[in-house]
């Protein structure tokens, strides 16, 4: 007999017939019947990490001393950042890894802008990361206020404004910049659509794939893209905090100039000269000392990826999103949960948004009280992020049985209306 498709018995063969599952065993899990689905937001700790993490301090720092910086220090950014190179499309020499997402995304948008002289717009959307716009925000205020940002309106608060920014895009523009998956709803744009249409109006593109690298498949090169950023802690599996990377066109990379110049990014460090020369290429948008523990152990993440494959991982990605969906129609729907991300795959991430007027506190009880660990985006998102690497199908299948047993015994009633600091 075979398993309806929202059956576990279906989920249990899916997870048998899984090319990817070996993969499970790079990661760790020190509480099995948890089932953990906020990679999207902090992936699952590598089980190489601690180990490596101990040879670090230990051996590297402990033994060695300041001879490390040329037993391999002092060429962690570019080293990882070529091997991040090959999950979005670039050359290595194209990407490097410094500071964090913030910090980067502030170093590409003002140097961007300098370039633009005589251009004064600034466009992104609404579904854009809140933090990018207060950087952006703060970039104009450091540039004089001569430049003003627009952000266009979703249609839907799901898919992005693609009519919208298109119409936008003038003489004046100077830089696009949006995510490429958004992080509510995760929807996913057109990579070379979009960066097409802002070179078209004369505008540079600036891209954040902090909800796409690991993920979903990349490729900067083909699209024509200027410039982009991302993060190390969600779906490359780099820890808390971990370092970010920021990517620019070769062709690019001597006409930009980093507007935090350091001494990491100076063209000969150990001279000691009291003017500035930027370094050739991308090592110029370098800035201070890099954090070497948790460099180092960015690579850990990185190198997993790799030996999947991004083809496989969004294969099963797309399988995964679109099972989920399918058990949401059947099981969820019906008690009131909407679906707030893309039915389309092509159009989506590896995280599903399920909206619920009492998301807050749904998600509150799965995580103090039966063991599934979402995240929370107000007003109602409950997000469901999939990593393949180690996300089952079972997996998916439980939570969404969780869920509905939150609002059909409404256990959600027994938690408090105020949300945590971290959801």
């Amino acid at each position: 007999m075979t398993p309806m498709r929202t059956d576990l018995a279906y989920a249990e063969a899916l997870d048998a017939a899984d090319p990817l599952a070996p993969f499970r065993q790079h990661f760790s899990f020190p509480d099995p019947a948890l089932i953990y689905l906020d990679g999207n937001s902090l992936g699952r700790l590598p089980a190489a990490s601690p180990a490596l993490s101990r040879h670090i301090v230990e051996h590297t720092w402990g033994d060695r001393l300041i001879r490390s910086w040329n037993e391999g220090w002092f060429d962690l950014p570019e080293r990882i950042g070529a091997k991040i190179a090959r999950l979005i499309g670039a050359d290595a020499d194209e990407v490097i890894v410094a500071d964090s997402t913030s910090v980067n995304l502030f170093k590409l948008a003002v140097a961007a802008l300098r370039q633009q002289a005589g251009r004064t717009r600034i466009l992104t959307d609404d579904l854009n990361f809140p933090s990018d716009l207060y950087i952006l925000q703060g970039a104009i205020d450091l540039l004089g206020r001569g430049h003003r940002l627009e952000v266009v309106p979703s249609p839907d608060g799901i898919h992005g404004p693609v009519d919208g920014l298109t119409a936008a895009l003038d003489a004046d523009t100077a830089l696009l910049t949006l995510s490429h998956t958004v992080f509510k709803s995760s929807y996913t744009y057109d990579m070379a659509q979009i960066t097409q249409r802002a070179h078209a109006a004369g505008a540079l593109m600036l891209w954040d794939l902090s909800h796409s690298t690991g993920s979903v498949p990349v490729d900067l090169h083909a699209a024509g893209a200027d410039l982009a950023i991302g993060c190390g802690y969600k779906y490359l599996n780099g820890g808390p905090g971990a370092p970010a990377f920021l990517y620019i066109r070769r062709d690019l990379q001597e006409a930009l100039h980093n507007p935090i110049s350091g001494w990491m990014g100076q063209a000969n460090l150990f001279a000691f000269g009291l003017d500035y020369t930027p370094a050739p290429g991308l090592r110029r948008f370098l800035t201070g000392t890099p954090p070497v523990l948790s460099l180092a152990l960015l690579e850990t993440g990185v190198d997993v990826l790799l030996e999947a494959g991004m083809p496989a991982l969004r294969a099963k990605s797309v399988q995964q999103t679109s099972y989920l969906i399918d058990l949401w129609e059947a099981h969820l729907a019906p008690l009131g949960y909407a679906l707030n991300s893309p039915r389309d795959p092509q159009q989506r991430g590896s995280h599903i948004s399920l909206g619920h007027p009492e998301g807050l506190r749904i998600a509150r009880t799965l995580i103090d009280e039966l063991n599934v660990l979402p995240d929370f985006r107000a007003p109602d998102n409950i997000r469901l992020g999939i990593a393949p690497l180690y996300n089952t199908f079972a997996d998916i299948h439980t939570a969404v049985q969780r869920m509905a047993q939150v609002v059909a015994e409404r256990l959600y009633e027994r938690q408090p209306k105020s949300a945590a600091v971290v959801t």
